[in-house]
């Protein structure tokens, strides 16, 4: 390619990463809670026994026995589902005093890596549990007693039965690892060395024998980080079953660039290996690329490459459930996030379409022409396609052969529609960890989805079809769930028990799914907000349920139509509004809040005068200027008298928020009271409609504390003399406010 054909590609990339970034600013979330209106709200639990330890993740929630098992540095815990902080179960498993020595010396971190990380939580049998950590660069494995049943209360180690955890657990705890335990079978994707240089797909345990990825071969591991593996059956033939492996890798094209691929790779659990080729390695070991990218102009793909976390959606048919993954991009020019959904039937088809080859002048990726042996490579022995071949030992040579040196499928799997379910650009977080919920609601069947991010928050989102292939996306909530910020690490849900379990390297958190309370009183406001679990019963907004009344019932999670769904309950919608006075000067600027409930309303103000029906709308120009939280009128005038009236719109649905009787006082009957408080007023001109107002004003002006009142009213007027007074006129009204709600002790005493 000529300098000028890569300069013109460089150009063709920036402007779709500019287009992608200017055009897809997220919606604003509804409702937004801190950590301390979370835990207000009483929806939430957090860890509150202290432990000496760091790096908490949920390893398995185990909903027969009411418990969610968390591994940490040194530490098991068993947590009760309902509530994490009841009847904790710990046991403390350091690591043994002179392999932490022995890790130091070796120039490890004392505190960081020399210790005993759990990574492993696998349930054994019905009464025991398998467990494995780092073991200060030394991994170790273990059986848990935890008892029959719940109410057993049980929760120890078994000593005598310590073992190796080489191949089973990471020796460094900063590397991830994933496991399954599989007819008492532990297949895990994991680096096996102290150096963190030989990854590999293990087999360990169980009948039959240990098997594991070609060792040094970068066409099929090259640097990669695990993040997800599942068990999902191809047939109703048990020996076609085949494990999946989720994990993002160096690419081999390019050895000196960051590129990053995100793979699919799988492997039969009844693989015993080759007979004389591939001895013990996997001889049904594939993968192929994930793709989750914005298309862009001219064919240029924006990708989002780094794989982050992956959530099995179960439906009814177990061969095919729906896999949602979420990813960043791994690019110093552009930066963000995506959601991308894929489906198993497109997932087969790359496996069983075209190998990747390379081959040509210039050793490019092609798909291979040649002949396919016979199995097909990667075929499970005994299976639907290969009765007669009980073992992959059976294999001809010539299919092991072609299985080591062609890993890779040439196609990649696209996300359903062939573009991410939503993208985050232009925004100070990325996803780390996602959670699916299905939800029925009175207008069909919901998938929301729960994203946790490095900033310690989650976002609780839903994607609404629209017309051909166009979504809505809605942000139902964003939380903090942590005191001090923290990336999330795992997240686990429970929809029997309508929870959310969150972990970071400084607790463990669990939430209700919904919060219906939060997003108003009114009828309006809970149809308005569209979430699938809450609906209007006739007095709040509560959490939906199918058995309830009808007639009373208010929901439209896809039009989030108060008018149609809100009939004979809308008129209650303006008994809540505020009413308010306030008082400006002359001359000065006067600052009307209004904020309404959803971020989302479209804001209004209406000028009603005294003794008017005709009602004016304002704009920003000229002396009135709208901000977010209100409206400032500068240099007010005794014309700017009279009801300002805020109104909301949203899906067409309006009502007034807040009704503001503003008073404009005489510039020069203020400036008498404040300078002469000993001498009477004039009072030749009251503010219409509130003589009784005006009076108590001059009142207090006139008592002996008025320095004092003279100092808190300093920022509600001032004759607007300059740009700079105009400029001040927010903020001190808003430091006057604090100073009268919230007035310093000296003062109050004088």
């Amino acid at each position: 390619m000529q300098p000028r054909d890569l300069l013109v590609l460089a150009c063709v990339l920036l402007t779709t990463y500019y287009t992608i970034a200017r055009g897809s600013s997220p919606p604003t979330p509804r409702v937004q809670l801190s950590f301390r209106e979370l835990k207000a709200s009483n929806t939430a639990h957090f860890l509150n026994f202290l432990l000496n330890t760091t790096d908490y993740r949920i390893l398995l929630k185990d909903e027969d026995h009411d418990r969610m098992y968390v591994g940490s540095k040194d530490y098991i815990l068993s947590l009760d589902l309902q509530d994490i902080n009841r009847e904790p179960l710990i046991i403390h498993w350091p690591a043994k005093q002179q392999r932490i020595e022995e890790c130091v010396l070796a120039g490890k971190d004392s505190n960081g890596e020399c210790g005993n990380f759990i990574r492993l939580i696998q349930p054994w049998n019905r009464t025991h549990l398998y467990v494995c950590g780092t073991g200060a660069y030394n991994p170790v494995c273990t059986y848990i007693n935890r008892g029959r049943k719940a109410q057993d209360y049980v929760f120890y180690l078994d000593p005598d039965r310590v073992e190796s955890g080489k191949g089973k657990c990471a020796y460094d705890p900063k590397l991830d690892s994933v496991s399954a335990l599989v007819n008492e079978e532990l297949y895990s994707g994991v680096y096996i060395d102290f150096m963190g240089t030989d990854a590999a797909i293990f087999r360990a345990m169980g009948k039959q024998a240990a098997m594991r990825t070609d060792q040094y071969n970068s066409r099929w591991l090259n640097d990669p980080a695990f993040v997800h593996v599942q068990l999902i059956p191809d047939s109703a033939e048990r020996n076609d079953d085949k494990l999946y492996f989720f994990f993002r890798e160096k690419s081999t094209d390019a050895p000196h660039s960051p590129t990053v691929y995100s793979r699919i790779g799988r492997v039969c659990l009844n693989d015993d290996g080759g007979h004389c080729c591939l001895v013990n390695k996997w001889s049904t070991f594939l993968k192929a690329r994930l793709i989750c990218s914005v298309p862009g102009a001219d064919g240029i793909e924006t990708h989002f490459d780094e794989l982050q976390d992956v959530f099995i959606q179960q439906t009814q048919d177990s061969k095919n459930p729906v896999i949602y993954a979420v990813f960043s991009a791994s690019g110093s020019v552009f930066k963000g996030s995506a959601v991308c959904v894929y489906s198993m039937a497109d997932i087969r088809t790359v496996f069983n379409g075209p190998f990747a080859h390379k081959e040509g002048p210039n050793y490019q990726w092609m798909p291979y022409t040649g002949k396919i042996p016979y199995p097909r490579p990667g075929t499970c022995p005994g299976g639907t396609f290969t009765p007669s071949m009980k073992s992959t030992k059976d294999y001809p040579d010539e299919v092991i052969n072609f299985m080591r040196t062609h890993p890779v499928m040439y196609n990649s799997v696209y996300p359903v529609h062939r573009q991410p379910l939503l993208v985050r650009t232009n925004v100070n977080y990325r996803f780390t960890t996602i959670a699916v919920d299905q939800v029925d609601a009175a207008d069909g069947r919901y998938e929301v989805l729960f994203l946790g991010t490095d900033q310690g928050t989650v976002q609780k989102v839903i994607v609404l079809p629209k017309d051909d292939l166009e979504t809505e996306e809605l942000i139902l909530e964003e939380v903090e769930v942590f005191k001090v910020p923290a990336s999330i690490r795992s997240m686990k849900i429970s929809s029997k028990r309508q929870q959310l379990y969150l972990s970071s390297s400084s607790g463990v958190t669990h939430l209700a799914l919904h919060r219906c309370d939060v997003y108003g009183e009114a009828c309006a406001d809970c149809c308005l907000a569209r979430d699938p679990y809450c609906a209007w019963d006739g007095k709040t907004c509560s959490r939906y349920s199918a058995s309830s009344k009808r007639r009373s019932r208010r929901q439209d999670v896809r039009h989030g139509n108060p008018m149609r769904q809100c009939r004979g309950y809308n008129s209650n919608a303006n008994k809540n509004v505020m009413d308010a006075a306030q008082y400006g000067v002359e001359g000065s600027s006067a600052f009307l809040e209004c904020q309404p409930r959803s971020p989302q309303a479209f804001v209004k103000w209406v000028l009603q005068k005294d003794n008017s029906d005709r009602k004016k709308e304002l704009r920003s120009e000229g002396r009135f200027l709208k901000t977010e939280q209100g409206l400032l009128i500068r240099s007010l005038q005794m014309s700017d008298t009279g009801v300002y009236h805020c109104t909301a719109t949203e899906n067409n649905f309006k009502h007034i928020v807040m009704r503001v009787r503003l008073h404009v006082l005489s510039s020069e009957s203020v400036t008498s009271a404040l300078l002469q408080p000993d001498a009477p007023v004039a009072m030749a001109s009251h503010p219409a409609g509130a003589p009784g107002a005006y009076d108590e004003l001059v009142q207090l002006l006139s008592q002996p504390e008025m320095g004092l009142i003279n100092q808190y009213c300093q920022g509600y007027w001032r004759p607007s003399g300059s740009a700079q007074s105009d400029a001040k006129d927010l903020q001190d009204q808003k430091r006057a406010r604090n100073r009268r709600n919230h007035p310093p002790t000296e003062e109050l005493q004088t």
